[in-house]
């Protein structure tokens, strides 16, 4: 047993089957809806989001983890994996070898988590990224051409140059045409990444979840769901704000080429920015948990 397994927090197995049950049927709200969909080839471009642009499969989000520092009393250790050893009383996460076995990441991502968390949050970009993505555009060439846009190809373009885009988000950014991207008063990078994220900044605050599941089994598969919880209700503020028109699902717009709707989307952005914060901090204190890293 490593030194890391010793400084744990004992769960009964009564108490541990009872948060891995719980968890399964919070994830299963989720999955189950998806998975019907995906069998049946209908897409959904707010509830299949983050299971198609995110790597986590419906089967590891479903997949309980208590996380470092926790000790399973009567656990099998053939149902949670390589990553976790048998001591003393109970079977426990080995944190060192997953960390050694993460590498530079595990550091990485603490370096984002706490460089975002320090910066005041930007509430100014009014959600124009996904105008970008489809900036220059026709109907046919847009990502989610299932869906007709709000506005005419022309007038979608107005909106794109009548407004600032401040983008500061690389992972939107690559998103965008090659038209929009000089249109940024950002050029972000992946290597720039830790000197730009900020935490008002929607794309940043969903992928709280990114970083909660790629941080699995240190974090617990709570922390993960909850992330994604949130992001899930971000990614409905993120496409009601777009050009696309989705009130046929029950997604009324956010028309942010209006100041009204401008208005909205940052008071919207507020709140969200406000949430993550307590999850951003959480991951701090699970890896924190875990150890150096």
């Amino acid at each position: 047993m490593t030194a890391a397994l010793a400084r744990t927090t004992v769960l009964d197995a009564a108490d541990w089957r009872a948060r891995r049950a719980a968890h399964e049927r919070r994830v299963d709200e989720w999955l189950v809806p998806h998975l019907a969909r995906r069998g049946s080839g209908i897409r959904h471009p707010v509830e299949d989001f983050l299971f198609t642009y995110y790597s986590h499969r419906p089967a590891q989000l479903r997949r309980w983890h208590p996380g470092a520092g926790m000790l399973l009393r009567d656990a099998d250790p053939t149902e949670f994996g390589r990553d976790y050893r048998a001591g003393d009383g109970g079977l426990a996460l080995d944190t060192e070898a997953v960390r050694g076995r993460r590498g530079d990441s595990v550091g990485w991502i603490r370096t984002l988590l706490t460089r975002t968390a320090g910066r005041p949050g930007q509430f100014g970009c009014f959600g124009m990224h996904e105008w970008a993505m489809v900036y220059r555009q026709t109907q046919a060439e847009v990502r989610h051409n299932a869906w007709p846009l709000r506005l005419s190809p022309e007038q979608t373009a107005r909106v794109v140059e009548d407004n600032r885009i401040r983008c500061s988000h690389f992972d939107a950014y690559r998103f965008f045409t090659a038209p929009a991207r000089p249109l940024n008063l950002l050029a972000p990078t992946r290597q720039t990444q830790h000197d730009n994220e900020q935490p008002g900044c929607l794309h940043a605050n969903m992928d709280l979840y990114k970083w909660a599941y790629k941080l699995s089994p240190l974090v617990p598969s709570e922390l993960v769901a909850d992330a994604f919880a949130l992001a899930r209700e971000i990614r409905a503020l993120d496409m009601r704000a777009s050009p696309y028109d989705l009130a046929a699902l029950g997604y009324p717009p956010v028309r942010v080429e209006t100041p009204e709707g401008r208005a909205e989307y940052a008071a919207a952005q507020r709140r969200f920015a406000e949430r993550a914060a307590p999850l951003r901090a959480r991951l701090l204190t699970a890896l924190a948990t875990a150890g150096p890293g």
